[in-house]
């Protein structure tokens, strides 16, 4: 390792580390590096679980950080880059169901344009249906019946939630689909998958205006990791945006003479939403005086090196549980603070339709679960018990 370790250390800089974890990260490949020669092993070991045992030593020893694999990510990304270490992919499928459960991944996330929890997910209750027909003696998949659909569905859904059982329903009848498009299948068996019979009678857990105040005000926006998670909760609160959809914005999704905002929804969607004044200035202030500089396109980064933009949404989950401890409040998701966009407009007069627009409803069935929230309206409509007769 010791021809990499310069190198590395100026790829770091470059990524405007500082000079303590520059420190630790060359202290680490120089232990790794002792270890490897050690146990004569090559480069390349470092990308493999091979290299475990080094960090299960480091943790026995009581060593405080860079404590994981994970802590080789940067490495990793500097040796791929520069040519010395090929990073190998998933392993390809050797059998028939592998192969199947491959195509039904890429239909999901090529055709279906699904989020990557989504595809996992129905993946997950495809190769269940597939493992029970392997287990049950190699049963080929074309001979799948209604019966065998309906049984599979309540052995799955047994023990779950509501929720839950609605996301396996649809992850069954999209897999279902799936093998038809594909020829698996002659029978359209999606509707054998069984309804999950139930009833929510939870309103929109919307969170109050005065809360939404206390939040944005217990932001410091005076310092740089302030302005972005001002302008995080202000986006989310304000405008109604997904979790996803913040993480996946863009320095170019702001049309700044338009006063307009790109959002990148489910689907693939590109939807076009007006910035509001408050939105703008928080934004702007953001860009101005709190994003570091980066060569991402993405407009929120993270406040450490290396400034990428966040991972996934839990990121974001983690600056909304900052931002409540500061307020002294219970933690409020991204989809709560969507409740609330909604409520706030709904209260203030605007129509479902008007609210579903904001919101990007596909559906106005969606939108109209809101109509529960306005209960003064609600109390016109609704008839008196009847009396009972002594």
């Amino acid at each position: 390792m010791a021809p990499h370790v310069a190198g590395f250390a100026s790829e770091l800089e470059r990524l405007r580390y500082t000079a303590s974890p520059v420190k630790k990260h060359c202290y680490l490949v120089a232990r790794l590096s002792g270890w490897l020669d050690e146990l004569g092993l090559g480069v390349d070991v470092v990308a493999t679980p091979l290299v475990e045992p080094f960090f299960v030593a480091r943790r026995a020893a009581g060593v405080a950080n860079l404590r994981t694999r994970a802590s080789l990510k940067p490495l990793i990304g500097h040796l791929e880059a520069i040519g010395v270490l090929t990073v190998p992919g998933p392993p390809a499928p050797t059998s028939d169901a592998e192969r199947l459960l491959a195509a039904f991944g890429t239909y999901l996330s090529d055709e279906r344009s699904l989020v990557a929890g989504t595809v996992r997910f129905y993946a997950y209750v495809a190769g269940l249906l597939v493992e029970e027909r392997t287990m049950a003696g190699g049963l080929p998949m074309s001979g799948l019946t209604a019966g065998d659909v309906t049984g599979f569905t309540t052995r799955v859904c047994e023990g779950r939630g509501l929720s839950s059982c609605r996301q396996v329903v649809s992850a069954l009848r999209s897999f279902l689909r799936f093998l038809v498009l594909e020829g698996v299948t002659v029978l359209a068996l999606e509707d054998a998958v069984l309804a999950v019979a139930g009833w929510d009678p939870q309103l929109p857990r919307a969170i109050g205006a005065g809360d939404v105040t206390r939040l944005l005000a217990n932001c410091d926006r005076k310092s740089l990791l302030g302005r972005r998670d001002y302008a995080i909760v202000l986006l989310l609160s304000r405008l109604g945006l997904r979790g996803g959809e913040v993480v996946a914005m863009e320095l170019g999704d702001i049309d700044w003479r338009a006063g307009e905002l790109i959002v990148r929804g489910k689907g693939r969607r590109r939807d076009r939403l007006p910035v509001p004044a408050d939105v703008g200035d928080a934004l702007a202030a953001y860009l101005q005086g709190g994003r570091p500089a980066s060569d991402s396109r993405r407009l929120f980064l993270r406040s450490i090196a290396p400034f990428t933009g966040f991972a996934d949404t839990g990121a974001l989950r983690g600056v909304l549980k900052r931002a409540c401890a500061r307020a002294d409040m219970v933690y409020v998701s991204p989809h709560r603070l969507r409740h609330t966009t909604a409520t706030e407009l709904l209260r203030s007069g605007a129509a479902l339709g008007e609210i579903g627009h904001v919101l990007r409803h596909r559906s106005s069935v969606t939108t109209a679960v809101y109509a529960k929230v306005d209960l003064d309206r609600l109390r016109h409509l609704a008839r008196p018990w009847p009396a009972v007769a002594a």
